[in-house]
């Protein structure tokens, strides 16, 4: 086992929870679902630019398992990645419970920032309605957090579109199902929250799943290993053949009196 990296995972999710849930369980009344929204985005951003070079800072086991389908970690890795975040997601959501508590008249049990659909949906969306957005909305993410990447470590500015890939989901998601995406996330709240929320957790641990798993396929398709990165640009020149791409540092070196030029 690599501590740097499941302790990397063990407290960006438990971060994750507190802060990202915690704006829905305490602040929501102040900040809405667009606050909510752009809690969850930024304290993505922040997290993966503090932990995505030690572990990725997937935080998500659906995720993980994106990145486990694509084959950039082995499944040793990904099964020590899914027990820190979910033993992070449980001690984040114990966290923000004995917080909760200190504030007076604040009603923990049966929301707690968990997720729901039927009665416990803002729209009261179907529980089949619920099981395709969150397929939808996870895949979304993964894909995204696939296609910044280029193995498994976050760097650069890959920590900026995920973030708004997040933030954009939230928003989509918050009225519908409370947009989980991410079973660990889920799992965390609705232990405390009991109830409804236990009852159909099942949902938001199996559809962010699967949506982890097309997103890894389809990944695999539009970049497939050893491919162009830019088939577009290609495909745009003239008799230009895929792959056939000048190197950087590469440069026109004269090959004769006559001026011709040749690649080197």
């Amino acid at each position: 086992m690599e501590t740097r990296t499941v302790a990397a995972e063990f407290i960006g999710t438990l971060l994750l929870v507190f802060f990202a849930v915690g704006s829905a369980v305490l602040a929501a009344d102040y900040i809405g679902a667009l606050g909510i929204a752009l809690a969850f985005g930024f304290t993505l951003v922040a997290l993966i630019y503090a932990l995505g070079p030690v572990s990725g800072s997937h935080l998500n086991p659906a995720v993980t398992l994106g990145f486990l389908v694509e084959g950039r970690i082995m499944l040793r890795t990904a099964i020590e990645y899914w027990i820190a975040q979910l033993l992070g997601a449980i001690v984040g959501a114990a966290l923000l419970l004995l917080l909760a508590k200190q504030v007076p008249g604040l009603k923990t049990s049966g929301a707690f920032g968990t997720n729901g659909y039927a009665y416990r949906s803002a729209v009261h969306i179907s529980t089949g309605g619920a099981f395709l957005a969150e397929i939808v909305l996870t895949f979304l993410l993964v894909f995204v957090w696939l296609a910044v990447t280029h193995k498994v470590a976050v760097v650069g500015f890959g920590a900026l579109p995920i973030g708004m890939a997040l933030a954009a989901i939230q928003l989509i998601g918050i009225p519908l199902t409370g947009a989980s995406v991410n079973p660990a996330r889920s799992i965390g709240p609705a232990l405390f929250a009991g109830g409804g929320a236990l009852s159909q957790l099942w949902l938001f641990i199996v559809a962010p799943l699967i949506g982890g798993i097309l997103a890894g396929f389809a990944h695999q398709i539009t970049q497939p290993r050893g491919a162009p990165v830019l088939v577009a640009d290609e495909r745009a020149v003239p008799g230009h053949r895929p792959g056939d791409v000048a190197q950087p540092g590469e440069s026109d070196r004269p090959e004769g009196p006559g001026g011709r030029t040749r690649r080197g």
